[in-house]
């Protein structure tokens, strides 16, 4: 738990961006020993309450692959339904995506982004979106010089980061020990201008006060900006290649 790091601090994160052949965008984001492959595929199209619009879509899909915990997690396919924290999670990632990406300028196409969680150690819906912005950014580039565009169609970036109150302290970026034992756990969304798209913030035992939020808030608020930094690394290979 914490191993070393400081309570503001976050476990170290690696994005590698265009790591799928045949994906349209693709990144895969390690933070700690929580790991997660993203891709993004772009397809003509959209759903039906949308033609005729002109607008595109984004949608998400998310999953835990078997061996990414230590005891093994079913595959849900082969249970025949997703659970509903997987459902959460997923429209989480759509939304928050949905959230940068101007969809009124790509016409009726639509991006579905996938995120396989490798590994698990905490944090895995906040790393899948963060990862998940690298892909998506990807395509925009790809957009972009497919339609003549002048900028990207993206308002601007997108990070994903948890806090909480652990052993008497708040803390950045729980792994997944620290989130079991927490008090109160945050996870935030939050856009490169320091934007909030959601905060989702859990009291497991006593009611949290409006210091003890504020703490969370300017934890992720700071701990999103270093994941922005690693982001804008991974995108500026994207456009060097």
């Amino acid at each position: 738990m914490r191993k070393g790091r400081k309570p503001d601090e976050l476990r170290p994160v690696s994005i590698t961006p265009a790591v799928a052949k045949f994906a349209a965008g693709s990144a895969r984001i390690e933070l700690g020993d929580t790991h997660v492959f993203c891709t993004a595929s772009l397809s003509d199209g959209v759903p039906g309450w949308l033609r005729g619009s002109g607008r595109g879509w984004l949608t998400a899909e998310y999953s835990m692959l078997p061996g990414a915990t230590p005891s093994r997690t079913a595959r849900e396919a082969v249970r025949g339904k997703q659970s509903g924290r997987t459902m959460e999670i997923q429209r989480l990632i759509g939304r928050s995506l949905r959230g940068v990406m101007d969809l009124g300028i790509i016409g009726e196409r639509t991006i579905a982004v996938d995120c396989d969680c490798l590994q698990a150690d905490g944090g895995t819906r906040t790393a899948s979106i963060t990862g998940a912005y690298v892909a998506v950014y990807q395509v925009a580039l790809k957009i972009k010089d497919l339609l003549g565009l002048h900028e990207l169609p993206l308002f601007d970036s997108i990070a994903a980061v948890s806090a909480g109150f652990v052993e008497g302290e708040h803390r950045l970026d729980l792994d997944y020990e620290e989130d079991s034992a927490a008090e109160v756990d945050l996870n935030a969304v939050i856009t490169g201008d320091g934007r909030l798209v959601e905060v989702q913030a859990t009291a497991e035992g006593e009611p949290y006060s409006r210091a003890a939020l504020d703490a969370m808030l300017d934890l992720v608020s700071a701990g999103a900006k270093t994941l922005a930094v690693a982001q804008a690394a991974a995108c500026a290979e994207l456009e060097q290649a």
